[in-house]
């Protein structure tokens, strides 16, 4: 059992949960819980921590036959990026997605993503993606780290499931989508359609903008078209995550028929 949070492993678990940079390269990055664990893709595992004393049935049938590391409570909390740990967690190896990835399916749904900022938004789009149906998420470079730990504990396992890229250049992947026959649509202030009447039962890709700011304008430009989310009251706009999901799933309602 690890007791001393001196530990060199234990400082590279702190290291890939405290910095970007870390975990860019080396590839890799933490998860915590019960649910993270359950729901982790084996290939992927490349180390688990559980701390002293720690019970979970369904865990434990899982860890059966694999090693893994206990560790002090003390130990477990440094490691930790929650105020209170469930007792495990595990270092995973970083999945590699190409942009062909996203496109594999047949008329493909994709949220095209900002400069989003904060990472609870970000997780929480790829957790409502999963749920919408959606092929993929497209990044911009200075879009928050999915990796980061605040992201992933907002995904609830999506992680592990939704395809995303993140790109260096929105304005050539867009030409790649258009040639691809995905059309693009720019939530936008300035949007002279609702959002609910246009036709997403095709190839389709929403580009949502930074929380503060929105789009780009020449990234809006991009868009085949401005859509917007009808407001009551004196509310301007909408949380980039809420207006995602608004999105997503009339996409997906058309989809289905309804």
């Amino acid at each position: 059992m690890i007791t001393s949070a001196s530990n060199t492993r234990v400082k590279k678990v702190a290291a890939l949960n405290q910095k970007a940079k870390e975990r860019r390269q080396e590839g890799k990055y933490v998860v915590e819980g019960v649910k993270m664990f359950l729901e982790a893709p084996e290939k992927e595992i490349e180390e688990i921590y559980a701390m002293e004393g720690f019970q979970n049935a369904a865990c434990m049938e899982k860890l059966a036959g694999r090693p893994f590391e206990t560790v002090s409570e003390e130990v477990f909390r440094r490691m930790s990026d929650t105020a209170a740990p469930q007792g495990i967690l595990c270092v995973m190896r970083q999945k590699k997605y190409a942009l062909a990835d996203l496109l594999a399916a047949k008329n493909p749904l994709l949220m095209i993503l900002e400069d989003i900022q904060d990472p609870g938004n970000l997780g929480t789009i790829l957790r409502t993606g999963e749920g919408a149906g959606i092929g993929g998420v497209i990044m911009s470079r200075e879009t928050a780290d999915i990796y980061n730990p605040k992201t992933i504990r907002s995904t609830m396992g999506s992680i592990y499931r939704v395809p995303f890229v993140y790109v260096s250049s929105l304005e050539e992947t867009s030409v790649q989508l258009k040639a691809a026959g995905i059309r693009l649509f720019a939530a936008h202030l300035k949007g002279k359609s609702w959002y609910d009447g246009e036709d997403y039962r095709k190839g389709s890709a929403f580009l949502i903008g930074n929380e503060g700011n929105g789009l780009r304008e020449e990234t809006a430009a991009l868009a085949d078209t401005y859509i917007k989310i009808p407001m009551e009251g004196r509310v301007e706009s909408l949380n980039a995550a809420m207006a995602s999901g608004i999105l997503m799933y009339e996409a997906a309602r058309q989809r289905r028929g309804g």
